[in-house]
C-alpha cells in the first residue's frame, strides 16, 4: 500500500494531487483542515491535509488485463489424432453442477409449456409472453387461472375477447402488487437513506430524489455521504450539491455522521449516500452500520439495476437483510426489455417499489411509481399479432 500526504488550500486542490498522483482507484484514509504560518500565532493560513493511499497491485491488474486483452485470439483447430492412449481428465464437479441446473431449468421450461396447454390459445399467448419477461411459473400459473374464470363471461368476438384477457391480464399484475407499499419518499422521516452494491447508480438516484425535494417541494436539504472509498464518488455528489446549491458533509465514522447530524439540525432532510462495495462481503453491511444510525428517524431504500441476474438481486438483499428496507429503487430501466425479476422480487419479499429510473439526467429519469404500472410494464410490448409471428 502505498500511502502519501497532500497539503492544499482547497480540498478541489488536494483532490486534484491525489487524482494525479494515484489516479481513480485512490483510496482517501483522511482529511482535516490545519493551519500554517503567520507571526506570533496570527495570520495563520488555512489549508487542508489529505492522506490517500493506492494499492500498487490494482495497477498491475490492470496492465495485465489490458495485455490479455491484446493478444490476438488463436482459432480452434480440429485435434489430430493420435495412437497414444488417452490419459483420463478428473472429473470437473462444478461444470457438472452447472450442467444439471440447465438441464433442470430447460425442463422445468418444457413442464410450464405443457401445462399451458390446457387454456385457451389466446390466454396461452398471454402465459407465454409472461414467461418470456422472466416472471416465475407459479405466478403466470395464477395468471392463467384468473384469466380463465374471466374468459367464461366473455360472450362478444375474437377481438373482443383479447382485448378483455389483455385488460384482465394487466388486472391481475395490479392486484398481485397492490398490497405492497408503492410511492416514492414519504417525507414522513427526516433522513432519507440509499444503499445497494457498486455500479447501480446510488448518487444519481439520490441526487434525482433531492432534486424533488429542492425544486418542487422548496424544502431546505443536505447531503451526507459515507463513500470516501472512492474520490470519484465524492466529487459527482458535489457537483450535484453545487447544481442544487445544498451542503455536503463527507463523514468517515459514527463520530462525524453525529457531528453531521447536528450541522443539520435545522433541516427539512438528510439525503444520505453510501459507498457501492462487493454485496458478497458481509462486512461492507457491517461497515455501514458503524457509520450510519439506521434506527434514527430514518427512510431507507435499496437500490437494485434491473440488468442484473435475479438472483444476484436476491443475493444483494440478503447480505441486506439486517438493515430494515422501506422500498426498492430499481435503476436502468432503459437498458432492458425484460422485468419479470422485478415482479418476483417484490412480491417474494412482500417489499414495494419507490422508483424507476432511465437514464442518467437530473432530475429527469426518475418516475415514481404505482400498482397499476406493473402490469402496463410487463405487457406493453405485447400484442397478439406479434407473439403469433
Amino acid at each position: 500500500m502505498k500511502v502519501i500526504k497532500y497539503v492544499a488550500p482547497t480540498m478541489n486542490e488536494a483532490m486534484k494531487k491525489v487524482r494525479n498522483d494515484l489516479g481513480e482507484d485512490a483510496v482517501i484514509l483522511n482529511s482535516k483542515v490545519t493551519h500554517s504560518g503567520g507571526v506570533f500565532g496570527l495570520f495563520k493560513k488555512k489549508m487542508v491535509e489529505v492522506i490517500a493511499a493506492v494499492d500498487p497491485g490494482i495497477e498491475k491488474e490492470k496492465a495485465e488485463m489490458k495485455r490479455l486483452r491484446s493478444q490476438p485470439v488463436i482459432p480452434k483447430t480440429t485435434p489430430i489424432k493420435e495412437d497414444k492412449p488417452r490419459i483420463k481428465q478428473p472429473v470437473n464437479e462444478d461444470s457438472v453442477h452447472k450442467e444439471l441446473k440447465e438441464l433442470k431449468k430447460m425442463i422445468s421450461s418444457f413442464k410450464s409449456s405443457n401445462e399451458f396447454e390446457r387454456y385457451d390459445s389466446s390466454i396461452r399467448e398471454i402465459l407465454i409472453h409472461l414467461q418470456c419477461q422472466g416472471i416465475n411459473e407459479s405466478l403466470i400459473l395464477q395468471a392463467g387461472d384468473y384469466l380463465e374464470d374471466g374468459l367464461k363471461s366473455v360472450k362478444e368476438g375474437h377481438q373482443e375477447l383479447r382485448d378483455s384477457l389483455l385488460k384482465d391480464a394487466k388486472h391481475f399484475l395490479k392486484n398481485t402488487v397492490s398490497d405492497l407499499p408503492m410511492s416514492g419518499i414519504s417525507y414522513k422521516k427526516k433522513y432519507i437513506n440509499v444503499i445497494g452494491p457498486t455500479g447501480v447508480g446510488k448518487t444519481t438516484t439520490l441526487a434525482k430524489m433531492a432534486a424533488e425535494a429542492v425544486i418542487e417541494k422548496k424544502m431546505k436539504v443536505g447531503f451526507i455521504t459515507t463513500d470516501t472509498y472512492r474520490i470519484a464518488a465524492i466529487e459527482q455528489l458535489k457537483t450535484y450539491a453545487g447544481l442544487l446549491n445544498v451542503p455536503v458533509e463527507v463523514v468517515y465514522k459514527l463520530e462525524d455522521y453525529q457531528k453531521a447530524i447536528e450541522k443539520f439540525k435545522d433541516f427539512d432532510h438528510v439525503f444520505i449516500d453510501t459507498a457501492g462495495r462487493n454485496f458478497r462481503e458481509k462486512k461492507y453491511v457491517e461497515d455501514l452500520q458503524t457509520v450510519i444510525d439506521f434506527k434514527c428517524d430514518m427512510e431507507t431504500f435499496l437500490v437494485l439495476s434491473l440488468t442484473s441476474k435475479e438472483s444476484d438481486m436476491k443475493e444483494i438483499i440478503r447480505q441486506f437483510s439486517s438493515i430494515e428496507i422501506d422500498r426498492f429503487i430499481f435503476t436502468k430501466l432503459d437498458e432492458t426489455s425484460s422485468y419479470g425479476s422485478m415482479v418476483n422480487i417484490i412480491t417474494e419479499s412482500k417489499t414495494g417499489i419507490a422508483y424507476l429510473t432511465t437514464g442518467q439526467d437530473v432530475p429527469e429519469d426518475i418516475t415514481e411509481v404505482k400498482a397499476e404500472d406493473i402490469g402496463e410494464l410487463l405487457l406493453k410490448g405485447f400484442s397478439y399479432e406479434r407473439s403469433s409471428l
